[in-house]
């Protein structure tokens, strides 16, 4: 069914109330993954993290009735998630259980019931306190700092500058990756300690050139230096001193054999998702021996 919304091009206001016993941060992500693929759509959301007894569930319920919308949760409580649902048919708004066909499935094949613990995957074990080590890494190893102690990362990026090496590593971070990441700058040439990092057949750092199409570049540089009132035209924004800066850029990881991602039309969750897949498949290339 065609909505007037998408032949008008008239905004729609959707309201998202995303309730959560745990961070909200599956409930959250999945939401924003639909509402993405429908056309003039602005979403308002509500988040309700760490909603765990009655009294919080009313409190949302109030909200539900003021403004009504879609409801997205991921509840464990039985009693939480009866009243949340029970409230919402009432007012006639859809309320989903964004986790219920996952876990029907595992139970199914595992044979077994979950043990309905809130919050359980953010648990304080050890893969926790490994992905805080690898933040911690990432940032005291942003934008070429800590040289010394390059090869100590899982990965490594290099690339021009404003390709999103930053942000990517700290994705990575969050995958449980030491990610440290240098600046490609043709006029100083890339720093001793990146060159001596061994190639990715061996157990060492595996390094990622990042690269993206020039004019994409040179428009999102230009932005940046409108963004800090600096508005020099100079090499940085220079449409020809960029392709070049590309192109050598490409070229060192061509000499060193360092895979290269175009990251012009991928996100940064989807360029940090490539990264980890290579990853994985070098690991599992090293573990085997081959």
């Amino acid at each position: 069914m065609v909505k007037a919304s998408d032949i008008t091009g008239e905004t729609r206001v959707l309201h998202l109330h995303l309730v959560s016993d745990s961070t909200g941060e599956t409930v959250h992500g999945l939401a924003r993954a639909c509402v993405v693929q429908f056309a003039n759509v602005e979403p308002v959301e509500h988040i309700w993290s760490l909603i765990r007894s009655k009294p919080q569930i009313d409190k949302v319920i109030d909200t539900i009735r003021r403004d009504p919308g879609i409801v997205m949760y991921t509840m464990v409580d039985d009693d939480l998630r009866a009243h949340l649902v029970d409230s919402c048919r009432k007012l006639h708004i859809p309320c989903l259980s964004v986790l219920d066909p996952f876990m029907n499935a595992f139970s199914s094949y595992l044979g077994q019931v979950s043990c309905g613990q809130p919050g359980r995957q953010h648990a304080m074990d050890a893969e926790y306190f490994s992905r805080i080590e690898a933040m911690q890494f990432a940032l005291a190893h942003d934008d070429g700092q800590g040289l010394w102690n390059l090869h100590n990362a899982d990965v490594v990026l290099t690339g021009v500058s404003r390709t999103s090496k930053t942000p990517t590593c700290i994705y990575l971070a969050n995958r449980g990756l030491k990610a440290a990441n240098v600046p490609f700058v043709p006029v100083v040439g890339p720093p001793p300690e990146l060159l001596s990092l061994v190639d990715r057949g061996s157990s060492g750092p595996m390094v990622v050139g990042l690269t993206k199409d020039p004019a994409s570049l040179v428009q999102i540089r230009k932005n940046r230096l409108r963004m800090i009132a600096e508005d020099d035209e100079t090499d940085y924004v220079d449409l020809e001193t960029v392709r070049e800066e590309v192109k050598l850029c490409r070229r060192l990881c061509g000499e060193r054999n360092w895979p290269v991602i175009d990251v012009t039309r991928r996100s940064i969750e989807e360029t940090a998702a490539a990264i980890v897949q290579q990853y994985e498949k070098r690991m599992l290339s090293i573990n085997n021996g081959s």
